[in-house]
């Protein structure tokens, strides 16, 4: 053989440039290298720089100030596979950076990025969902992946072979089902057969995404239905019953609560015996947020009425009422929500009336807002129609905590305590309690809250406890009447329309009915009812009920008081009054100067037996001109009779001095020059009593009252001695009328009527008291409108029914109902009662039937 001659090596060409190893110790010199035109250079820069970012979010920003990202993007869809790979590797790792991620969206880096979703390197298909998954929690590339078609190519890669590829694609789908759209879109795409196989994947972390992903896609009722075709139920109730997945319990029970909303699944469920596993599940977990989830779960079902009922049969109670009793805020909250919305169910109601109300009135007394907002929505769900429920709330001792809860922080709370207090109210004997522990003081600052609902309940509530004399007292004492009547502007119609029924409620008597239109209350009512849109049968009799326990403005007003308006003491007529103008009190109208405008006649007869027992006290002691005290006031005839006490009374006698109105008398003592120590502690005992009456009467210490009217009570007794034994109406009517017009000046002939100088008369009292108002009995001399003044005053005191009417010019007038004889020769017929006008000045005593000439020509000049 003959000797091996070594072959040499041939030159390269002299273009071709030699190859040239090259150690970068500087990410900017690898970063420059993406520029090479070589695929091997480029694939290995791209490794280096995915080394490099995989170390830490210093080295990301880093490679973004050198421009890496830009040179990368243009990499990502290069044609060698390696160096597409390797490009894509870089964008999964940086895209967990915010920076990054805000320059990818501006590059729009997602199209290219589903594009490489297609069949292809796992590799890619990794880190490509990877940086999907980072970038889709920003809402606008989540319409970007929409929009781009990324969901199908998702949804493919849930049947990966590779894991990580898995929880990349079901991460990146969980982030864009947050969106509607493309929960609708996933549905479309048949997601739930891929997530519910995610199910049985032995990576934990997959299966508690694929359940977080079907917990948001099961609140549409469709994906339901489909879960339920693809036994999703059963896969669920097999992880609830498998303790080694005890780490996916609350996300499984999750998905199980929206499932629990559709009667179907619920029925479904209970058949298959998976409710009641469900629930002893339920009340043997130590976990918190299953116990949580759990009975947020029972809330969302107990919508439905046929879920309520099937609940009720599980007996669900139990388990809702064993939560409460759980130390966890958040427990207690969902527990006493679901109670809640079980309540709507009948049966329920009455079991948690037996059982949960005790441990939901302890809830009341929490620190935690949110728990006592809970258990108060309960507790007004729960005595909502149910007398029995309400006492259960009462015997829990539950009053007083309900009534604190007025002045808590969330409205909510704030708004139901005052729903179960009123319902509590609808028994006298929880209302009388609740009444004395000042609820309408604690409901005078909701009824200044700007939340609607707190408004509506607070004025629903007044309305509830105003029908007690006490209540209304303390409501106006406390100062809440301003902000009831400021809500009567509220634009919800039920704050108005509740607001209305509380105002009148609270008219019912006249100390209050004063103040609501001092208020501006009756100016508001009328403009609410003139309006179609804001008008309500509540605003038409809170109006009607503000005048007919305020007369004085009611006939100042309306020129009508009928038969069943009572004219008491404090009553006054003040003249037709215009819209608009603002009706002053008597004790303002007292301290005006003398005018030449009419007179204001006003009524106030005196009780007798109060005058006497402060004249036997003081004895010899006599009164000048007098006025009571400003801190003296007066309650309604109706409810408290003789509740004026003067400190200094003054024997009024018929011939002589009478109690004055003006200013310059309202602080003179008339006493009598006395100079025996005797008599000196007689003036002292006096007054005791006196004082002793005011401290017993605290809520009259800011009225002003007139003095009593001595000849008008004369006028009553002798009325009441003269007429009462009369047999009939007619013949008292005719009694009364010839009396009142024997007081007032006689008859007058017609055709002398305007030589009857009464204008005259009135100046000259007038002038005398050195004040426009005058006490009717002081009126000798009286035109029409007193005569019927006079005439009504006595009437409503001794039981005569009458109606007042105003005229034009000076006119007014009594109608009074009788009932006509029986023709003769039929006995026993009863005919309808028939109207009459009573004549008091022409022929005291005629009576007129209405719409007769005669009547007419009374009624107008």
């Amino acid at each position: 053989m003959g000797k091996k001659v070594k072959k040499e090596v041939e030159p390269l060409p002299k273009d071709v440039f030699d190859p040239l190893l090259i150690e970068s110790k500087t990410a900017a010199t690898v970063v420059l290298m993406l520029n090479s035109p070589e695929e091997e250079v480029l694939a290995k820069a791209c490794d280096a720089l995915y080394k490099f970012a995989s170390k830490g979010d210093e080295n990301k920003v880093t490679l973004l100030g050198l421009g890496a990202v830009e040179h990368l993007y243009k990499l990502i869809s290069h044609e060698d596979p390696i160096v597409r790979r390797n490009a894509i590797m870089v964008f999964g790792i940086m895209a967990s950076n915010h920076d990054v991620k805000k320059l990818l969206r501006e590059l729009d880096v997602t199209n290219s990025l589903i594009s490489q979703l297609a069949p292809e390197d796992v590799v890619i298909h990794e880190f490509a969902t990877l940086c999907l998954a980072h970038m889709a929690v920003e809402y606008t590339t989540k319409v970007q992946i929409f929009e781009q078609g990324g969901l199908e190519p998702l949804i493919r890669l849930l049947g990966s072979p590779d894991p990580d590829v898995k929880k990349n694609s079901v991460e990146c789908i969980y982030l864009l089902v947050q969106d509607f759209q493309s929960r609708a879109a996933v549905r479309a795409l048949n997601v739930i057969p891929p997530l519910l196989e995610l199910l049985k994947s032995e990576y934990p972390v997959i299966q508690l995404l694929a359940l977080k992903t079907l917990e948001v896609i099961s609140k549409d009722r469709e994906t339901r239905i489909i879960l339920g075709e693809n036994k999703g139920l059963d896969c669920l109730l097999k992880i609830l019953e498998t303790n080694e997945f005890s780490d996916l319990h609350v996300e499984a029970l999750a998905v199980l609560g929206n499932c629990l909303e559709d009667v179907h699944t619920l029925q479904l469920i209970q058949q298959t015996g998976g409710l009641k596993k469900l629930l002893s599940f339920v009340g043997v977990s130590a976990v918190p947020d299953i116990q949580k989830n759990a009975a947020k779960a029972i809330t969302k079902a107990a919508y439905d009425s046929e879920n309520r009922k099937i609940l009720n049969e599980e007996e669900v109670e139990k388990c809702l009422i064993n939560l409460l009793e759980i130390d966890n805020d958040g427990i207690k909250v969902a527990a006493s929500q679901a109670i809640s919305a079980m309540c709507e169910n009948l049966a329920s109601k009455r079991a948690f009336g037996l059982q949960g109300i005790p441990q939901l009135v302890q809830l009341l007394s929490s620190d935690n807002d949110e728990v006592k907002e809970a258990a108060v929505t309960a507790l007004a769900n729960l005595t909502a129609a149910s007398p029995s429920n309400a006492s259960a709330v009462a015997e829990a001792e539950g009053i007083e905590p309900l009534v604190n809860t007025l002045n808590a922080q969330r409205d909510g709370a704030v708004a139901n305590a005052a729903t179960v207090l009123t319902n509590l109210a609808m028994q006298e004997p929880f209302r009388i309690n609740i009444q004395s522990r000042g609820v309408m003081s604690a409901l005078a600052e909701p009824l200044r809250s700007t939340n609607s609902q707190v408004q509506s309940k607070a004025a629903f509530a007044v309305a509830a406890f105003g029908c007690d004399a006490d209540a209304r007292t303390e409501l106006r004492n406390a100062g809440g009447l301003q902000p009831l009547v400021e809500l009567l502007h509220s634009k919800n119609e039920e704050v108005r329309r509740n607001v209305c029924w509380a105002v009148m409620v609270c008219a019912s008597d006249e100390l209050t009915a004063v103040e609501l239109c001092r208020l501006g209350a009756l100016d508001i009512l009328e403009e609410i009812n003139i309006s179609t849109r804001c008008k309500n049968n509540f605003s038409e009799a809170a109006l009607q009920k503000l005048l007919d326990n305020n007369l004085s403005q009611k006939y100042s007003q309306m020129g009508y008081l009928s038969p069943s308006n009572i004219i008491t003491d404090g009553f006054y007529d003040y003249g037709q009054i215009k819209r608009g103008v603002k009706f002053l009190s008597l004790e303002e109208l007292s301290m005006q100067e003398l005018t030449d405008r009419r007179a204001i006649i006003f009524i106030n007869a005196k009780p007798q037996e109060d005058v006497l027992a402060v004249e036997e006290k003081a004895q010899d002691s006599s009164y000048e001109q007098t006025i009571l005290s400003p801190s003296i006031s007066r309650k309604s005839s109706r409810e408290k009779a003789g509740s004026m006490v003067s400190p200094m009374e003054e024997k009024q006698e018929l011939s002589g001095q009478r109690s004055s109105l003006s200013k310059s008398s309202t602080r003179e003592k008339g006493l009598r020059k006395g100079k025996g120590k005797k008599e000196e502690e007689k003036m002292k005992e006096v007054t005791q009593i006196i004082s002793k009456v005011q401290d017993e009467k605290n809520l009259e210490n800011s009225h002003w009252l007139p003095p009593p009217d001595f000849i008008l009570l004369d006028y009553i007794n002798d009325a009441s001695k003269a007429i009462l034994p009369l047999t009939t109406t007619r013949e008292q009517v005719v009694a009364l009328a010839q009396f009142v017009a024997d007081k007032m000046g006689g008859p007058i002939e017609r055709d002398k009527l305007h030589d009857f100088s009464w204008e005259l008369h009135i100046s000259e009292i007038e002038f005398e008291l050195k004040c426009n108002v005058v006490p009717i009995g002081k009126v000798k001399k009286g035109t029409f409108y007193h005569r019927a003044l006079l005439f009504k005053v006595i009437a409503d005191r001794i039981g005569i029914g009458c109606s007042l009417v105003r005229g034009e010019y000076n006119r007014a007038w009594n109608e009074v109902k009788l009932v006509d004889d029986s023709p003769q020769g039929i006995a026993g017929l009863l005919l309808p009662p028939q109207e009459y006008i009573v004549d008091l000045m022409f022929e005291p005593g005629f009576l007129m039937k209405q719409g007769s000439a005669e009547a007419d020509q009374y009624k107008h000049i």
